[in-house]
C-alpha cells in the first residue's frame, strides 16, 4: 500500500535527511504520563528509529521486483536537492517485510539507515537542552517576581511601624505640652484653689455655729425668766417639720439638697486637686450618682473629698429611694383602699351595704343582660377588698355586668364625686341594719348630701326606708327626685295578702323580678282613640294593666274602666318578659260569653297565729282589720312582755281597743321550744304567720335559723295533732324513700292550715322548698327585687305602691269556677273578655297539675281545655 502511494507521487521531493522518515513517525505513537510532552515523543522516535536500523541490519538483499526511493542527499550529505526526478533513483529490490508494509518506506543500504538514526539523535539532545534552558529561565523569572512581592510587604510594615511610633511621639509631647500648660495654669490658681476651700468650710460651718451661738445668747437672756422659753434650734426644727408635712416639700427639700452638695464638693474637689471648675463639678456629680466612681481618686486631699461626697450621694440616693416608695405603696394603698376616682357615666350608683345586696346585684345584672351588660358602682365605708371578696362568693351570673367597688362614706361630697355621682342615671341608697330611726336618719342625710351636689344629678334616687313614719319627710328633703320603698311595710303586707291567699309570694316574685315578666310603660301613638278593652286584646306578647294619663299629671291609673279612651299623650303599663319584646297587633275578633252563676261565699271569721315580733307589727294589724270579717281572732305568740306590747302598739299609732273586726289574744313565750308552742292549739289555727324577730334583724342567719326551727316544730305538733294520725300513718309506711315520714306528716299537716315563713336569706329558701310544707315570703330578695325595679324607671314605684296600700288595686287568686265551665274549651283572650265583666284583668294562671304559675302566658288566641279546679291571677280592685 506504501509502495504503490510513493509510485503515484513520483513528481514529488522527498524530505531532508535531517528530518524524521515518515513511516518511523507513523510506526510510534506512544502515551507518556511522566516526562514533558515533547521529551516523550523525542523518546519515541529515538527508540523507533533504533528498531527500524536493527531490522535493515538483518536483512541482506532485496527481491527483483521491489522498489525503493532513496532520496539523492540521503546519499550524498551536505549537497543540495535537484529536481524531484533527478534526486529519486529508482532501484528494483525484494519485496518490503512486514514493518516496511506497515510504514509504507521503502527499503535502503544499512550505511544510509545508520546516517538516519545519528541525525535524529543530534537533534534531540539540542532540542533537550534548549527546553531546559527555558524551563530554567522561567523559574528564574518566577522565583524573582516572588522575592519582590515580599520585599514590598516588608517595606509596607515597616512603613506603618513608623507611622504608629511617630503618632506616639506625637501624643507624648501633646501630654507634655498639657502638663506644661496645667501646671503654669495651677501656679497661677492656687489662691483661686484656697479661697474656694475655705468658702466651701466656711459655708458648712457656719449653721451649725448660728445655731450655737443663738442658743447661748437665748439661754443667758432667759436665765432669769420663769417662763419656759422654746431656743431657736428647736424652732427651726418645727419649722422644718411643719414644710415637710407637706407632699410636695420632700421632692424639693432632695433636689435643693443635691444641688447644694453638687456645688461644696465641686468646690471643694477644684481646691484639693488640678481639674478645672467644670471638671470638678462634673467628677461631684459623678461621685453622688455612683459612688465607686472615687476609687480612682489621686492625693490624700483629693480622696477624703471624694469619700464625703460619696457619702453624701448615698444619703441623698437613700432619701430618693424612700421618697420613691412611699409614694408607690401610698398609690397601691389607695387603689387597694378603693380611694380612686371612678370615670364612668350612665352607672347605677348603689350607696350602702346590706344583706340585700346579693339579691339587687343580681336583679340588675339581669335587667342589663338585654343591653349588653352595665357598670354598677358600690360606695360603702367598708373595706375594698372586703367587699370585692364578698361580691365573689356570690352565686349567680353578671351577665356582662361589671361592679366596682370604692371605699368611702355617702356623707362626705369628696366621696360622692369620686364615684362620679352626678353622672349616674340611678342612685339606690340601701337602708342600714340595726335601729330603724337612726337607718332612716343616716338616710335622710344622704339625701341631703345628694341634693347639694353643685353639678347636678343626672339620675333619680332610690331611697329604702326602715319606718313608714319617716318617708314623708325624705320625700320632703328630695322631692321629685326621691322615690322610697318602705322595706318593713311592703314585707308585712305582702305577708297578710300571702297568708290569706297561699301561692301569692311566688307571683311576686315571678312579677318583680326580672327573670320573667315584669311592668313597662311605653306611648304607642296607633292606640290613639282605641277603648281599653279593644287596648287589652291588642297585644300578643303583654298584658295591659293600666294607663299613664297625661291628662292627670301623669298619674297611672291601674284597671281602668272599658269604655276609656286611649289619648295622645297617654302611655300604656304592661306585663311584659322584656321592653322590646312586645307590640301592638291587629284586633283580634273575641266571642264573649257570660259568667257561669255561682253563689259566691260570705266572710267567715278566721283565726290567725303571729310567732314573733316585727317592729311595724301595728301596721300589720290595721291591714287585717280592714281584711277579716268580724269575730276574728289574733293570736301573738312572741318572748315580749303583755305589758309591753300595748305600749308599742299605741306608740305606733294603733288602739287595740278600737279594734271592731279583730280580736287580739296575747300568748307570752319562745316560738323555738316545743313545749311553749305545745301550750297553743296550733291544729285550731286557720293560717300562722312566722315573723323574723325585731331583735334579730342585725343577723339574717339567726334570724332564718331561727324562723326554720319554729316552722319545723309547728308543722310537728299539728301533724300529730290530726285526728287521722294512724290512717295516714298507714299511707307513709307504704311511700317510697325518697321523703322521710315525719316530712310526709307534716305536708299534709300543711293542707290543713297555711303557715307563712319569712325568710331572710335566699339560701334559706332552697331548704323550705324542698321539703314542700309551708309558703315562704323572702322578704330581702323581694325588697331588692323592687328597688332595682324602681331604679331601672321609677314611674313603676307608683304602681307598687297602689298594690301594697290597703285600698285600691290588688293581685289576688282566683277559682276557675268563676270564669269557666269544667273542661270548657276557650282561648286566653276569651277569658280576659269574661274577667272584664268582673272588672277585674286577667294577667296570668296555674293549672291545676302545674307547679308554677304561667304570667303573661304566650299564644293567646290559641284555644285550650280549662278545668274549674285551675286558679287565675287577676288584677282587681277588691277582694
Amino acid at each position: 500500500m506504501r509502495g504503490g502511494s510513493c509510485q503515484e507521487q513520483g513528481g514529488r521531493s522527498l524530505r531532508r535527511s535531517s528530518s524524521i522518515p515518515s513511516n518511523l513517525k507513523d510506526a510510534t505513537s506512544p502515551v507518556f504520563s511522566g516526562p514533558p510532552p515533547i521529551v516523550r515523543r523525542l523518546k519515541s522516535a529515538s527508540e523507533s528509529r533504533r528498531l527500524a536500523v536493527e531490522k535493515f541490519r538483518s536483512e541482506d538483499s532485496r527481491p527483483d521486483d521491489s522498489w525503493i526511493i532513496v532520496d539523492k542527499e540521503e546519499a550524498e550529505p551536505g549537497s543540495k536537492a535537484r529536481d524531484d526526478r533527478d534526486n529519486l533513483r529508482v532501484k528494483k529490490s525484494k519485496p518490503m517485510n512486514s514493518l516496511e508494509e506497515s510504514h509504507g518506506t521503502p527499503s535502503s543500504s544499512k550505511g544510509h539507515v545508520s546516517r538516519v538514526a545519528d541525525g535524529v539523535s543530534n537533534w534531540n539532545a539540542t532540542q533537550f537542552v534548549r527546553l531546559f534552558i527555558y524551563a530554567s529561565l522561567s523559574l528564574l523569572l518566577i522565583l524573582s517576581y516572588f522575592a519582590l512581592i515580599v520585599y514590598t510587604l516588608v517595606l509596607r510594615a515597616e512603613r506603618q511601624n513608623v507611622k504608629e511610633s511617630l503618632v506616639k511621639l506625637q501624643a507624648q509631647i501633646e501630654t507634655c505640652t498639657t502638663r506644661m500648660s496645667t501646671l503654669e495654669t495651677n501656679l497661677d490658681q492656687k489662691p483661686a484653689r484656697r479661697l474656694a476651700l475655705f468658702v466651701t468650710v466656711f459655708f458648712l460651718a457656719m449653721p451649725f455655729l448660728i445655731l450655737r451661738v443663738m442658743d447661748d445668747i437665748h439661754s443667758k437672756l432667759t436665765r432669769n425668766i420663769t417662763d419656759e422659753e422654746v431656743p431657736p434650734s428647736k424652732r427651726l426644727a418645727y419649722l422644718v417639720d411643719l414644710i415637710f408635712s407637706n407632699a410636695i416639700a420632700k421632692p424639693i427639700a432632695l433636689l435643693l439638697a443635691t444641688m447644694l452638695l453638687i456645688a461644696f464638693g465641686g468646690n471643694a474637689l477644684y481646691s484639693v486637686t488640678d481639674d478645672t471648675f467644670e471638671d470638678a463639678l462634673w467628677r461631684t456629680w459623678s461621685y453622688v450618682a455612683d459612688s465607686g466612681n472615687h476609687a480612682d481618686s489621686v492625693g490624700l486631699g483629693s480622696r477624703i473629698v471624694s469619700v464625703c461626697i460619696s457619702l453624701g450621694g448615698l444619703l441623698i440616693f437613700a432619701l430618693m429611694l424612700g421618697l420613691i416608695s412611699d409614694a408607690i405603696s401610698e398609690k397601691v394603698d389607695s387603689l387597694r383602699k378603693g380611694k380612686s376616682d371612678v370615670i364612668e357615666s350612665n352607672h347605677t350608683l348603689i350607696l350602702g351595704w346590706s344583706d340585700k345586696l346579693n339579691s339587687l346585684l343580681n336583679q340588675l345584672a339581669i335587667a342589663n343582660q338585654s343591653l349588653g351588660g352595665g357598670v354598677i358602682v358600690i360606695l360603702s365605708e367598708r373595706d375594698k377588698e372586703e367587699m370585692e371578696a364578698d361580691i365573689g362568693k356570690m352565686e349567680f351570673d353578671f351577665l356582662g355586668t361589671y361592679v366596682i367597688c370604692r371605699s368611702g362614706s355617702p356623707l362626705i361630697m369628696a366621696d360622692l364625686k369620686k364615684v362620679s355621682v352626678s353622672k349616674a342615671r340611678a342612685i339606690i341608697v340601701l337602708a342600714e341594719p340595726g335601729n330603724a330611726d337612726q337607718s332612716d336618719a343616716r338616710a335622710l342625710r344622704v339625701v341631703l348630701s345628694l341634693t347639694a351636689v353643685k353639678e347636678g344629678l343626672k339620675g333619680h334616687v332610690v331611697v329604702e326606708l326602715s319606718d313608714i313614719d319617716n318617708e314623708p319627710l325624705v320625700k320632703l328633703v328630695g322631692g321629685d327626685l326621691v322615690e322610697t320603698v318602705v322595706a318593713h311595710d311592703v314585707i308585712g303586707r305582702l305577708m297578710i295578702q300571702c297568708a290569706r291567699q297561699p301561692g301569692l309570694a311566688q307571683i311576686w316574685e315571678d312579677i318583680l323580678g326580672f327573670d320573667n315578666a315584669e311592668f313597662y310603660l311605653k306611648r304607642w301613638p296607633q292606640l290613639v282613640g282605641m277603648t281599653f278593652e279593644d287596648v287589652l286584646v291588642s297585644f300578643p306578647d303583654a298584658i295591659p294593666c293600666g294607663v299613664k294619663v297625661a291628662a292627670n299629671a301623669g298619674k297611672i291609673a291601674l284597671n281602668p274602666d272599658d269604655d276609656y279612651i286611649i289619648c295622645e299623650d297617654d302611655e300604656i303599663l304592661v306585663i311584659a318578659e322584656d321592653d322590646d319584646s312586645y307590640f301592638p297587633s291587629s284586633l283580634p275578633k273575641v266571642k264573649k260569653a257570660a259568667l257561669p252563676k255561682i253563689v259566691i261565699p260570705r266572710k267567715y271569721p278566721e283565726k290567725m297565729l303571729f310567732c314573733g315580733w316585727r317592729r311595724d307589727i301595728d301596721d300589720m294589724i290595721v291591714v287585717l282589720e280592714a281584711s277579716l270579717a268580724q269575730g276574728s281572732e289574733l293570736w301573738m305568740f312572741s318572748g315580749v312582755p303583755e305589758h309591753e306590747r300595748e305600749k308599742k302598739l299605741i306608740d305606733g299609732g294603733l288602739d287595740p281597743k278600737r279594734l271592731e273586726n279583730v280580736h287580739l289574744v296575747h300568748r307570752e313565750g319562745n316560738p323555738v321550744i316545743r313545749r311553749h308552742l305545745e301550750s297553743l292549739p296550733l291544729e285550731t289555727f286557720d293560717s300562722i304567720l312566722i315573723l323574723a324577730d325585731e331583735e334579730l334583724e342585725d343577723s339574717v342567719i339567726h334570724a332564718d335559723s331561727r324562723s326554720l326551727a319554729t316552722l319545723l316544730l309547728i308543722r310537728d305538733i299539728q301533724s300529730k295533732r290530726l285526728p287521722y294520725r294512724d290512717l295516714r300513718a298507714v299511707q307513709v309506711r307504704q311511700a317510697g324513700s325518697l321523703q322521710t315520714s315525719w316530712i310526709r306528716e307534716m305536708q299534709q299537716a300543711s293542707n290543713q292550715s297555711i303557715i307563712i315563713s319569712e325568710i331572710l336569706d335566699s339560701r334559706t329558701k332552697h331548704l323550705v322548698s324542698v321539703s314542700k310544707i309551708t309558703d315562704c315570703v323572702l322578704s330581702n330578695e323581694l325588697v331588692s327585687m323592687a328597688l332595682a325595679m324602681v331604679a331601672e324607671d321609677k314611674q313603676i314605684n307608683r304602681v307598687l305602691e297602689e298594690l301594697f296600700a290597703e285600698e285600691g288595686n290588688e293581685i289576688y287568686i282566683r277559682s276557675g269556677e268563676l270564669y269557666l265551665y269544667d273542661q270548657e274549651v276557650l282561648s286566653f283572650f276569651e277569658l280576659m273578655m269574661r274577667a272584664r265583666k268582673r272588672q277585674e284583668i286577667l294577667i296570668g294562671y296555674q293549672a291545676a297539675c302545674a307547679d308554677r304559675p304561667s304570667i303573661n302566658p304566650a299564644k293567646k288566641h290559641a284555644a285550650r281545655k280549662w278545668s274549674t279546679s285551675d286558679v287565675f291571677i287577676v288584677l282587681a280592685y277588691n277582694e
